[in-house]
């Protein structure tokens, strides 16, 4: 057997909570590689078996670095020694960049607060969580339209799904 142990999220309740429409076509998947010499992983949400949204640890750590690099040339971090780090995390994330840790952080994020909160949380990912909830009906996920239009490209890939899923909007 291969030297991986893998975790899947459906174990802590994350695909129950699918919507109704897509129960059966959403998959989170997250995987440990416990051999490996930091435990690194991957993880990804897929649609129908297809992976829509994937990172691992490598791409993470190489888009970071470089963020971080770009950042520390420009003199950001002379006042505040974390705000680099901290910057480069968020851009990194926010260009859809995780690896499975951050995964199970958001899906933690996520599980232990209210739908309304997590619609707003500043990570993308626990915005996607809740895009996908099934506690979230066609009135309210209509009235995310607007706010859909200043979203992540990656975010609102997600919106799209379930409009479609849900019947709201035409697939292409």
């Amino acid at each position: 057997m291969a030297s991986e142990r893998r975790r899947y999220l459906c174990q802590l309740g994350a695909e129950s909570e699918t919507s109704w429409t897509l129960r059966g076509h959403i998959q989170y998947f997250a995987a440990s590689y416990w051999e490996s010499h930091d435990q690194t992983g991957r993880a990804a949400i897929r649609l129908d078996g297809v992976e829509v949204l994937r990172s691992n640890y490598y791409a993470y750590e190489q888009n970071y670095w470089n963020r971080y690099q770009a950042l520390r040339r420009e003199g950001i971090g002379q006042d505040d020694r974390t705000a680099p780090f901290r910057l480069a995390h968020e851009g990194t994330l926010n260009d859809g960049c995780f690896d499975n840790g951050f995964f199970y952080e958001a899906f933690h994020e996520f599980d232990n607060q209210s739908i309304e909160k997590s619609l707003v949380s500043k990570n993308p990912l626990v915005r996607i969580l809740a895009l996908l909830d099934r506690r979230l009906g066609k009135r309210r996920l209509l009235a995310l339209e607007e706010s859909m239009e200043q979203e992540l490209d990656w975010v609102r890939a997600f919106y799209v799904i379930r409009m479609q899923a849900e019947g709201l909007m035409e697939k292409e």
